[in-house]
């Protein structure tokens, strides 16, 4: 990070891009409490990450890129034993896992060890495990990465309900489709700074979002002739 300066309004679906290397993920680590900064703070809800990390945990939700689950229990168990270790009673935490797994397409694998999951199955079910406790805030890092066409759409529609509850959604992506589909602020990140951010009607204005990355980023400065490619 250089100096980085990001403020993500309330209620938000905030979406973060950049280029690979750009310090997306280490800002969101930072900013859940998985990656201490050498300088700065962390603000999250109102509360310092820091200072008062157990607090802030009891209100975000987090699904990293690489996912780390526990791979020998079922779906179904691996929900219902994230709502014990949230406080949540065993009743509720069974009602909510199997809301979950009914949205999320997961029923029929629900009793399937989750070693045994796909990737995109592994993503859905992280997820689910991060929303099971009503997060105020929640942060994904690739979120749609490896997941079907219609999975993301599922995927979205579960996050806009969130938002429209009030939850702030943060999310790293590549995909600059779905950012400028669903989001409603954005920052472009680049060598650890943000070079450009904003609400999306501002920042996009008449243009797609991969125009304003392309010019905030810069274009590599050397091509290369691959003229073997050539017939």
């Amino acid at each position: 990070m250089d100096h980085l300066d990001l403020v993500v309004p309330r209620g938000s679906f905030f979406g973060l891009v950049g280029p690979n290397g750009a310090g997306k993920s280490s800002t969101l680590k930072i900013s859940t409490g998985l990656l201490r900064p050498d300088a700065g703070t962390a603000y999250v809800d109102g509360l310092d990450v820091w200072d008062d990390p157990k607090a802030v945990k009891a209100r975000i939700g987090v699904v990293p890129e690489e996912l780390r689950l526990f791979e020998r229990l079922t779906g179904r168990e691996l929900l219902e034993y994230v709502g014990l270790l949230r406080g949540i009673p065993q009743a509720e935490a069974i009602r909510r896992s199997s809301d979950l797994l009914e949205i999320l397409d997961l029923s029929e694998a629900a009793g399937r060890l989750v070693v045994d999951y796909s990737t995109g199955m592994r993503k859905k079910i992280a997820l689910a495990a991060a929303v099971l406790h009503r997060p105020t805030v929640l942060f994904l890092d690739e979120p749609f990465e490896s997941v079907d066409p219609l999975s993301v759409r599922v995927l979205r529609a579960l996050l806009e309900q969130m938002v429209a509850g009030g939850a702030t959604v943060i999310f790293s992506s590549h995909v600059m489709e779905v950012v400028e589909g669903i989001c409603d602020h954005v920052a472009v990140m680049n060598a650890g700074r943000i070079v450009a951010g904003g609400p999306i009607e501002t920042l996009c204005a008449d243009r797609r979002l991969e125009d304003v990355f392309v010019e905030a980023v810069g274009l590599p400065s050397t091509t290369v002739d691959l003229d073997w490619l050539q017939p």
